[in-house]
């Protein structure tokens, strides 16, 4: 078991008006932020490239099947704008700058955008895809460990919804 020290509510109170202006990151922040604002920002570069896979995919669906596989194409698409916007406000409560910039996008994600010609094709990639972010968050959590338990819950969350969405992608895909 791990001894922590509580820190007295005067030094608490006094440490808190020192480097008032880096908002969130107080002195006992433990985290490398240069490498964990790195890591959002190609965590968000992924989900904006999964985001606009998962559009392409929804609209250019088409076969007897492509309904239930349009509406989880769809449903996809709006989560990972959601983890993107959670990314984009843990990077500027850091004192980051999100990164939206387009052409850094698919350079900086962590899964490729591969459109996919057929519904069996787009189903796979979503389906490879999530599979890269599932294994690139897992190791960034288990990275983070104590050293920044907010952004590692942020990412425990959103690796939670990506396993979801491989498990959906896998479903499907059986079905094609």
């Amino acid at each position: 078991m791990i001894n922590v020290q509580l820190t007295d509510v005067n030094t608490l109170r006094e440490r808190a008006r020192t480097n008032v202006d880096n908002g969130a990151v107080t002195e006992g922040y433990m985290g490398d932020r240069e490498e964990i604002l790195r890591l959002l920002n190609s965590s968000l570069a992924t989900e904006l490239v999964c985001v606009l896979r998962y559009k392409r995919h929804y609209f250019m669906a088409s076969g007897l099947k492509a309904s239930v596989a349009a509406g989880e194409f769809a449903e996809h698409a709006a989560q990972e704008a959601e983890h993107a916007d959670r990314l984009a406000e843990r990077i500027m409560q850091l004192g980051g700058e999100p990164d939206f910039n387009p052409d850094n996008l698919s350079k900086n994600s962590h899964a490729q955008y591969v459109a996919g010609s057929t519904l069996k094709e787009m189903v796979y990639e979503d389906l490879v895809a999530e599979r890269i972010a599932i294994d690139s968050y897992r190791e960034i959590v288990q990275y983070i460990g104590e050293k920044d338990p907010t952004t590692r819950r942020l990412f425990e969350d959103i690796l939670a919804q990506e396993e979801e969405h491989a498990d959906d992608m896998a479903d499907i895909l059986k079905d094609l």
